[in-house]
Formats: C-alpha cells, structure tokens, sequence
C-alpha cells in the first residue's frame, strides 16, 4: 500500500470526509509532511473507490453549502477497513523488526 493510499484510508477512519477534508485531515495529522495535491488526490480517490475500499456517500444533514456544485463525500467500506488493519498490522511488524534490532535507537 502506498503511503499516499494509507493515509487517505486513515484520514476516512474518522468518518465520511469531501476530498478536500481528506487533504486538509492528511497534512494536518502529518504536519505537513505528506501533501497530497489536487491530481493525485482525486485520481488515487477514484482508485480506491474502484477497488472498493471506499465508496460515496451522502453528504452529511449538516454540511454547509459550499456556493458552488455540491461537494462528494467518501467513506470506508468493511474491505477498505479489513485492508487498512492489515498494513497497519505489517507496519508494526515491521517496526517491531527494528526495534529489538536497536535500529531506532538515537546516534
């Protein structure tokens, strides 16, 4: 999974988001270490919900009207989630590697 899939699927743990809630959500929990651009953001959104790890959905009874044409909303499905558990699992594998071979330890 790429970094850029990841962090759109966490960034949809929370709750449904409009793509630019999922950008503003991404640079804000990475401190602006991951940006994701407009292109890149759509066309890996449109990835994912043809892989079904999202889907559209309604946009929420309380969402503000955004002056132009009505903003999409996405969600996680069960299979994204199943998918976004199990690179989080082989990432902490992996950090568990390093970790007992002292390969995050300072200096």
């Amino acid at each position: 999974m790429t970094t850029r899939t990841l962090q759109i699927l966490l960034a949809l743990l929370e709750g449904p988001l409009h793509g630019y809630g999922i950008k503003q959500q991404v640079e804000a929990r990475t401190d602006g270490r991951v940006r994701l651009g407009s292109g890149t953001l759509y066309e890996a959104v449109h990835r994912l919900v043809e892989q079904g790890s999202i889907e559209e959905v309604p946009a929420p009874p309380d969402e503000p009207s955004s002056g132009g044409p009505p903003r999409r909303f996405y969600a996680l499905t069960p299979g994204g989630r199943r998918a976004l558990a199990e690179e989080i699992r082989r990432l902490d594998s992996l950090v568990t590697y390093a970790r007992d071979r002292d390969l995050l330890a300072d200096g």
